[in-house]
């Protein structure tokens, strides 16, 4: 069995606001041909393969479990922009992280089947939220149990299926506080619009608080729905990021590549990666001085009083 590398995208029912797109998502879930678990297993595969090189820029010793038997392998330019994104993406996940004091959190929106909570060295008292499809997550959480893959001592790993019909509601009912700190990333999230992306860009804004970053990848094509040069894209991302409360860099592949000692080949490709940061206060953050506020004026009209 072969799959391509990278698609492009899964057209999907998002964000599921009804019970009807939930029945549906789940009824193509359970077949063997489900275009989400293909994509995981696509990315999955590319892991498996950058690990099993002679000098991987980073090891994935969980990806096997997850790739189904004679699954082949190609070793196409594409290939090279996924590893050399996730081991960016995993640099500045830990780099943050460990410049955390106390509780730090972690979100990830994925495609169901990211290791990084298993292989990455997260420092101690760190809680870990993957946002993923049900589906997807629930067939490798079991490869995963089966081959021994645990989470490091003294961290948390917390599921929110991608399902859900509010997610930031969800998230803090598993505990997420948007008055700490946290650094969310995004990599093979299945997106079917621009608008799908646009109400994941509002929750992000609304759950990170001022200073926290948020970066990762995003599809090209969400980009090409308005524009299509290199200076448009830059132009069309600042004035999406920055409508939500985010200054935002575009990060190139090249560049990253070279400061890995690796080399890319010239060409289109159909992915942006970026890192943004916040600059607005997170709901948590607003009600929290609203509260503050209110205290404050009623303690002044308390002294008036007397």
């Amino acid at each position: 069995m072969g799959f391509s590398l990278r698609c492009a995208s899964v057209l999907v029912p998002f964000p599921f606001n009804n019970k009807r797109n939930r029945g549906l998502l789940r009824a193509q879930l359970s077949d063997e041909n489900d275009p989400l678990l293909r994509l995981a297993i696509n990315s999955a595969s590319l892991r498996l393969q950058e690990t099993q090189r002679r000098e991987p820029l980073f090891m994935d010793p969980y990806a096997g479990c997850l790739v189904p038997p004679h699954t082949r392998l190609n070793f196409e330019n594409s290939s090279k922009h996924y590893c050399i994104a996730t081991k960016f993406i995993d640099d500045k996940l830990l780099r943050t992280v460990n410049h955390m004091d106390g509780l730090k959190q972690v979100v990830l929106f994925s495609d169901g089947m990211d290791t990084r909570p298993y292989r990455l060295n997260w420092p101690s008292s760190t809680i870990i939220f993957d946002i993923s499809p049900e589906r997807v997550y629930q067939n490798a959480i079991e490869k995963l149990q089966d081959v021994g893959a645990k989470i490091p001592r003294s961290c948390l790993f917390l599921h929110i299926p991608l399902e859900s019909s509010n997610i930031q509601e969800a998230l803090h009912m598993k505990g997420f506080n948007g008055n700490r700190p946290s650094i969310l990333a995004i990599q093979g999230l299945p997106l079917m619009t621009l608008v799908s992306f646009k109400e994941i860009l509002l929750t992000v804004s609304g759950m990170a608080m001022d200073g926290c970053l948020f970066l990762g990848e995003l599809p090209a094509w969400l980009a090409e729905t308005k524009i299509g040069t290199k200076s448009s894209t830059e132009k069309w991302m600042d004035n999406l990021f920055m409508s939500n409360g985010f200054k935002v860099n575009m990060v190139s592949y090249h560049k990253v590549a070279k400061s890995l000692g690796k080399a890319l080949k010239l060409g289109d490709h159909k992915y942006i990666l970026f890192v943004a940061e916040q600059l607005r206060f997170s709901d948590d953050q607003m009600e929290t001085w609203k509260i503050e506020s209110q205290r404050v004026e009623e303690d002044r009209k308390g002294e008036d009083f007397e």
